[in-house]
């Protein structure tokens, strides 16, 4: 079988395209020569995370990888999350154009922005608790197994809460996934104060967090699986083009922020101006398909419908293989991604 190389994860998240995340996930866990240390997940990457978490617990790889089939079978059965599945049958580009340029999409995505999710009172339900109650939180929240980090956003003070360990509920899973113009802010008690506070989605102050998987038990190297574009080289110029950037920029934003930092210290640690025994080398790498994500936008994220959860589900598969393909080699050696370069 050769070496083992030993990994953190960092689980983006994006509606929907988190089965991109999925189909990346289901490469990895069949690949013996890679173990997973650590996952920090935000939004569909914390539903990613927790699958994979209490699967491995109940029975190895195997079990992450039928416990993410369940998960993704679950979300595609609710339902679109503001309309219903009317287009299967064309390709993933087709539809989010389709989508986006549709009447009942507008209309649907005109009344988010006029209708406060708080407007439904009594009979208010958020549609991804029965899937997030489904999981066995004493798997979740256990000490063995990859450990798993759960970012959300304080709206009081909009920095991020990363929950861990017994904190990892319902409720922080919800709130890690919660867009605040289409759910209602999730509240959780804080554990210092003893007050409640509420939170949005963590893709607002981390997308996700990387800071916690810089500690010296976790390994060097951070697979990042991205499913927000980082470039788009056309200019968006109609109300849903520039709406969608503006959703991929918010939440890129802090990624960005924190690989900035990682490569601020990476020079210092090249210059020599601090040693490695006083700051982490991470090498960074990065599994993302920008050429299908560019072909798609927030309509498609809002559509979990079989046939395009299948779909992204191939793409991840399939840039996974070609990431290992290409750079397992790279994995405690060097970073596969160009900080500079991207980052410049």
């Amino acid at each position: 079988m050769g070496e083992v190389k030993r990994i953190s994860l960092g689980l983006q998240g994006g509606g929907a395209h988190g089965a991109f995340t999925w189909g990346a996930l289901d490469r990895l866990l069949r690949e013996e020569r890679i173990e997973i240390a650590a996952m920090s997940g935000t939004s569909a990457g914390a539903l990613n995370g927790a699958a994979v978490k209490s699967g491995m617990i109940r029975g190895g790889r195997a079990g992450a990888r039928a416990a993410l089939d369940d998960l993704w079978r679950r979300v595609g059965a609710i339902g679109d999350l503001r309309l219903g599945a009317w287009l299967q049958q064309v390709d993933l580009g087709q539809v989010s154009r389709a989508l986006t340029l549709s009447p009942p999409f507008a209309m649907a995505d005109a009344l988010s922005r006029m209708v406060s999710p708080y407007a439904y009172g009594p009979f208010y339900r958020n549609p991804l608790r029965g899937i997030v109650e489904a999981f066995d939180f004493d798997e979740v929240c256990a000490s063995e197994g990859p450990r798993l980090c759960v970012g959300a956003t304080r709206v009081s003070t909009g920095k991020i809460r990363v929950f861990e360990g017994q904190e990892i509920t319902t409720d922080a899973i919800l709130a890690s996934a919660c867009l605040p113009t289409m759910f209602q802010a999730v509240e959780i008690p804080d554990p210092d104060t003893g007050e409640t506070d509420a939170y949005w989605d963590g893709g607002y102050s981390g997308n996700p967090a990387l800071f916690p998987l810089f500690t010296a038990q976790m390994p060097g190297d951070i697979v990042i699986i991205n499913i927000n574009p980082l470039e788009r080289a056309e200019t968006p110029r109609t109300p849903h083009q520039i709406q969608n950037r503006i959703n991929e920029i918010s939440f890129n934003s802090s990624l960005l922020r924190e690989l900035r930092a990682i490569a601020f210290v990476q020079r210092l640690l090249d210059r020599g101006t601090v040693g490695e025994d006083e700051m982490k080398r991470l090498r960074i790498h990065m599994i993302a398909d920008d050429v299908l994500m560019n072909d798609l936008s927030v309509a498609t994220k809002l559509v979990p419908t079989p046939l395009v959860l299948a779909r992204l589900k191939s793409a991840g598969e399939a840039a996974a293989e070609v990431f290992l393909a290409r750079h397992f080699d790279d994995i405690g050696t060097r970073g596969s991604v160009d900080l500079r370069a991207m980052l410049d």
